[in-house]
């Protein structure tokens, strides 16, 4: 190549470092929509808010939350999908939208995996059986009873379908062997009110949105889905610890952005997040919510979606849950 060929080509490579090095040091120049795909008041409207205040600290412009709910975050994410992928866009995921959908629904308007680049968990969380306080069912084993001796008359609410709530309930109807039917509401507020009201026997939401209702005693906590119990209501057993052995379902949420969002986005946020996570302040604020802070890698990120969607998938064909 001739000298002066080669001297254009090395200016135009230096620019583009130039260009990303600056893109990179001044990110961001303006306020960030961070998208819910749930109600206000749900478990990811929580998080999304107690991450979107702190990134609003550290990054010294505003993250405005954008709540989209609808079928089982479906809507929401669809919106996420297709918005611009500049690290202006973010998405407050979480289990059911991203991974349970994907083996409930036949069709999506989007990829959970090709159409999203993962950024950070943020924290996991049980899910929590609740029944109204006079249900004669005071315990997993009664409940089971109870609904044994009445097949088909008891219901359960979730957030809509696709939630980790609705998929809660069938992994329980499945393992326990009895009949109830599900009942979708319009968000996970909706859903738990729905057991105060007495519209509904029983539900399975994530526990930040419950965890005021029951400690006023408006709802009674009879277990908790994941293997150990949770520090935000240490005396409620486990599921699996009442009776259904091999019980599990674990809820999280996490931080995501529309497929092609700038790697150097993608990494500035990640280390952002997994250092505002390490905080004793911020991990306690999550406690709080009955939930555990927890960070990792895109990369790790990745591959628990993965293994959500496979599992969520199998247990859709193993209990014939549907879209109702």
């Amino acid at each position: 190549m001739p000298p002066f060929f080669r001297l254009i080509a090395c200016c135009t490579a230096l620019s583009g470092q130039c260009i990303a090095a600056e893109s990179e040091s001044v990110y961001p120049t303006k306020s960030i929509r961070m998208i819910v795909p749930a109600a206000p008041g749900s478990g990811p409207d929580i998080m999304a808010r107690i991450v979107g205040q702190k990134l609003t600290e550290s990054l010294g412009q505003t993250v405005v939350v954008d709540n989209r709910s609808g079928a089982g975050g479906v809507l929401g994410l669809e919106v996420g999908a297709k918005a611009p992928a500049d690290g202006y866009h973010l998405i407050m995921t979480n289990a059911g939208a991203q991974t349970v959908s994907a083996g409930l629904y036949p069709k999506l308007p989007y990829d959970s995996i090709r159409d999203f680049a993962p950024i950070s968990l943020v924290a996991l969380a049980p899910n929590v059986l609740i029944v109204h306080p006079t249900l004669p069912a005071q315990s997993v084993k009664s409940l089971m009873a109870l609904a044994r001796s009445k097949p088909g008359e008891l219901s359960f609410s979730s957030g809509g379908n696709g939630s980790t709530a609705h998929l809660s309930g069938e992994m329980f109807k499945l393992m326990a062997r009895i009949n109830i039917v599900h009942v979708p509401f319009k968000g996970a507020p909706a859903a738990a009110l729905g057991v105060m009201t007495g519209q509904v026997a029983l539900a399975f939401p994530n526990i930040p949105p419950a965890l005021p209702l029951i400690r006023s005693g408006r709802l009674k906590a009879l277990a908790v889905t994941t293997l150990k119990r949770s520090s935000a209501l240490p005396e409620i057993p486990t599921v699996n610890e009442s009776g259904l052995s091999g019980y599990e379902a674990t809820a999280w949420f996490g931080v995501i952005a529309p497929a092609a969002t700038p790697a150097y986005i993608v990494a500035k946020l990640n280390g952002m997040i997994q250092k505002m996570l390490q905080t004793r302040q911020l991990q306690e604020r999550i406690a709080s919510e009955g939930a555990e802070a927890q960070g990792n890698s895109p990369e790790q990120f990745l591959a628990l979606i993965k293994s959500d969607i496979a599992k969520w998938t199998a247990v859709v064909k193993q209990s014939g849950a549907r879209v109702d």
